[in-house]
């Protein structure tokens, strides 16, 4: 074997070494529910991230921003990505605040199903909501969404307005921009615009788009010095259903990569309940999205 043969061998040994001790090092949970829905068209991801402060120091609280521990009992970001077999995908926002049934608790803001059952029972409740059957599972708390941001070296946002939140430890101008990890945590998680959840989660999709894009990116892949930190340390940040790997995790990026539609399941209004204010959907206009990707 020549020189070049050698080298080409060593480096897809270590290639298939790094993605091997990566795969190992994502978390899993059992994330799937028990009464499933059946099947319907393509590949659907179910998107979350948690309020979770665990394994963060009292001294990334203070960088972040993200006050005290209060655990992962709930949801910051509920997204379902759609990849059907052939086109665009869509990556669709579900307002935390919608009025949905979760089983078991009856009628109540979709995020409490994951305080009351975690994973599992959110699974279920966006399958019975949506009619859509949920696949996989992909999940990262407050520290972990910062920590790829700066192995990535940075996602760029453009926000179209500035944007000052104390509580959210974010002070941000208008115009296309890269972020670092804290400042894109602030960014994802704010409410302090006129539109609040409704503007958060046009951020979230925004925010997601942009990281995926970027870790698929030529100065993320062909960077030795970014590759091999995402690959190890990245991977420890996400949890997944149990039978997720990191190939599938590279599948969803390069999805969102080919270019993306976004939605925001459609609301009708806002009312008071028994659960505080909720986001009622317009029924007739959200079936019809769910319609489109069944």
């Amino acid at each position: 074997m020549n020189l070049l043969g050698w080298i080409l061998s060593i480096v897809l040994v270590g290639a298939v070494a790094i993605t091997l001790v990566a795969d190992a090092r994502l978390a899993r949970v059992d994330a799937l529910p028990d009464n499933r829905i059946g099947n319907t068209a393509g590949t659907n991801w179910l998107i979350v991230g948690s309020d979770s402060r665990q394994g963060l120091s009292e001294e990334d609280v203070q960088r972040l921003g993200t006050g005290g521990d209060i655990g992962s009992g709930r949801t910051d970001a509920i997204m379902l990505l759609h990849i059907p077999a052939t086109g665009q995908a869509t990556l669709l926002s579900i307002p935390r605040d919608s009025y949905v049934n979760i089983p078991g608790y009856g009628s109540d803001k979709i995020n409490a199903a994951f305080a009351f059952g975690g994973p599992k029972l959110l699974s279920e409740t966006v399958e019975n909501a949506t009619g859509l059957r949920v696949d996989r599972y992909a999940e990262v708390g407050m520290g972990g969404l910062a920590g790829l941001t700066d192995v990535v070296g940075g996602v760029e946002v453009c926000p179209p307005e500035p944007i000052q939140d104390p509580l959210a430890n974010l002070d941000i101008q208008a115009g296309c921009q890269v972020v670092d990890g804290p400042t894109a945590l602030g960014y994802v998680r704010t409410r302090a615009t006129a539109m609040g959840d409704l503007d958060r989660v046009m951020r979230q999709r925004e925010f997601l788009s942009a990281l995926m894009h970027t870790v698929v990116s030529p100065k993320v892949l062909l960077n030795p010095f970014r590759i091999v930190p995402l690959a190890l340390k990245g991977s420890g940040l996400f949890i997944v259903g149990k039978r997720d790997h990191v190939w599938n995790l590279a599948r969803l990026a390069l999805a969102m990569r080919g270019g993306i539609n976004t939605e925001t399941v459609p609301i009708s209004h806002f009312a008071d309940t028994e659960v505080g204010n909720v986001a009622v959907w317009d029924d007739a206009a959200a079936a019809q999205l769910f319609g489109g990707m069944r």
